[in-house]
């Protein structure tokens, strides 16, 4: 079904792309879009309050990071020693990865991070709850080289059971905040689709082929209604469609931010192959401040195919059975 499904609105997005309004006499955002950019979210320090760099500089973080993939595309060497007993093993290699081959670019300029505001380009200060999620978030994501939740009297551990584990480890969210909102650059996947009507705008999201409902001119569901993408509500301003996201419930796809979570996102057609989008993001029990962003969606000729998410298939015995040896062995040195 997936499949029909994927097919029917990629057939449905390809007629309607190249017409530059709707019978209605709005812009036609519908089409295929690659959002991979080399941009962070956050301002490395070196650019301090700098929103731009310079072209020299984008040319060498497009260098650099273009031979960081060349070293890490190198054949391995069959004869190589096993890593370390409890060391790092890495992650994916870089057939995997596709962050883009340079940075955003917007109005001729060279971005530094796609958060505008705070002028200095990095995430506003937690407030105390806000902190506790991240912390509680941060030992969720902790390594088990030991069993540390066992030493630190956690009740119940991070490894209890299945439920305990992030969404995107489970295959029920995606990796980052790729599918949103706000929806981001991610390490692949980043592909997006959007299909539009008159009443409804669908986002589909490559990585683990979620879809946004976007419900125009409505009302946000009863406060009671909650969801992990949230309730989004859109509305035209000119040529701008804005949508309104709240109704999240307690683990939003965004990092460390609670139910109380508020987005607005802003789409506009820079020309006929790029859209501008820009993103606030509001939750008081979080941070102590708002924040947005901006990055652009170029079109793309690629075809979006289905993403297999996995691992909540058949990861979990050997997650969950990982954490009983550990379990075993720490009682084993220390049986009180």
């Amino acid at each position: 079904m997936r499949c029909t499904v994927t097919g029917f609105l990629f057939a449905l997005a390809t007629a309607t792309a190249q017409g530059q309004r709707t019978p209605e006499g709005k812009p036609d955002f519908s089409g295929m879009y690659d959002i991979a950019s080399l941009t962070p979210l956050v301002r490395p320090a070196q650019f301090g309050t700098r929103l731009e760099m310079t072209d020299a500089e984008a040319e060498a973080l497009a260098k650099k990071v273009a031979a960081t993939v060349a070293a890490d595309s190198r054949a391995s060497d069959p004869d190589r020693k096993a890593p370390a007993a409890g060391g790092d093993i890495g992650s994916y290699n870089q057939l995997w990865f596709d962050r883009g081959t340079q940075a955003t670019r917007i109005g001729g300029k060279w971005r530094t991070s796609i958060l505008t505001d705070p002028p200095d380009g990095r995430l506003p200060e937690l407030t105390p709850e806000g902190k506790a999620i991240a912390a509680r978030n941060a030992l969720r994501n902790r390594t088990p080289g030991e069993p540390f939740w066992i030493k630190e009297n956690l009740k119940p551990g991070p490894f209890d059971d299945p439920e305990l584990r992030p969404l995107t480890e489970r295959c029920l969210g995606t990796f980052g905040t790729s599918a949103g909102p706000p929806m981001l650059p991610a390490g692949y996947n980043n592909l997006k689709q959007i299909v539009q009507t008159k009443d409804r705008i669908l986002i589909l999201n490559e990585m683990i082929h979620d879809v946004r409902i976007v419900r125009m001119n409505a009302e946000h569901d009863p406060p009671d209604m909650r969801r992990w993408f949230g309730d989004s509500v859109g509305r035209w301003e000119g040529d701008t469609l804005v949508v309104d996201t709240t109704n999240f419930n307690d683990t939003p796809g965004l990092f460390s931010a609670s139910r109380n979570l508020h987005i607005v996102e802003r789409f506009t057609r820079i020309d006929a192959n790029t859209l501008s989008y820009k993103f606030t993001v509001e939750d008081p029990t979080v941070w102590t401040r708002p924040w947005s962003g901006e990055v652009v969606w170029p079109r793309t000729t690629q075809r979006l195919y289905e993403y297999a998410c996995h691992e909540g298939n058949y990861s979990f015995m050997g997650i969950l059975k990982g954490a009983r040896l550990l379990e075993t062995e720490a009682l084993r040195k220390t049986p009180e």
